[in-house]
């Protein structure tokens, strides 16, 4: 398997990727009524128009096999929110559970890494929802509480919660474990 940029013939393995890590990670943190209605099939079309229309400060990276299987993708890109100035954000990571644990995350967090040192961000940022166990991998990575906020899934509301790499240097796997 490798890290390589996206293209327009990985938005259905993409969308699966995308749907498949919701319903694993979020259960019994999101309705399983919710999680259970995601289809692949209602998000291709919109991976697709991302893919084709990947703006200059944005990349998606996916960990995919020599036959173009994938398995897991990341994408980023500058703050959405722009409360920050040179802060990059990490818009959505996400590993299908049998290649979890084995390094691909800190694999992404270095190709990210680089991204936003050439661009000459300072800092990084993602929101995660309380209780996915990314939480812990972030942490471990350096990343710090910034702020909380109340987000709406599926009819239900929910904690999301900022984490700051501030500065980009402390963006890497702590000395202790890891759980990528």
């Amino acid at each position: 398997m490798q890290i390589r940029h996206a293209n327009e013939q990985d938005a259905a393995g993409i969308a699966s990727v995308h749907v498949n890590s919701w319903k694993t990670t979020y259960k019994g943190i999101v309705d399983d009524s919710f999680l259970e209605n995601l289809s692949a099939a209602d998000r291709i079309e919109g991976w697709r128009r991302k893919l084709a229309n990947m703006p200059e400060d944005e990349q998606l990276l996916v960990i995919a096999d020599e036959d173009g299987k994938v398995y897991g993708f990341m994408s980023y890109g500058t703050e959405r929110e722009q409360k920050i100035s040179d802060e990059g954000e990490l818009y959505a990571i996400y590993l299908l559970e049998e290649i979890q644990g084995k390094g691909w995350g800190r694999e992404l967090f270095a190709r990210l890494k680089e991204f936003l040192q050439k661009r000459g961000y300072r800092s990084l940022l993602v929101w995660v929802l309380e209780g996915n166990s990314a939480e812990h991998f972030y942490k471990q990575m350096g990343g710090q509480e910034l702020r909380r906020k109340e987000i709406v899934i599926g009819g239900k509301t929910h904690t999301e919660m900022a984490l700051l790499w501030s500065p980009l240097t402390g963006l890497g796997p702590s000395p202790k474990k890891c759980f990528a």
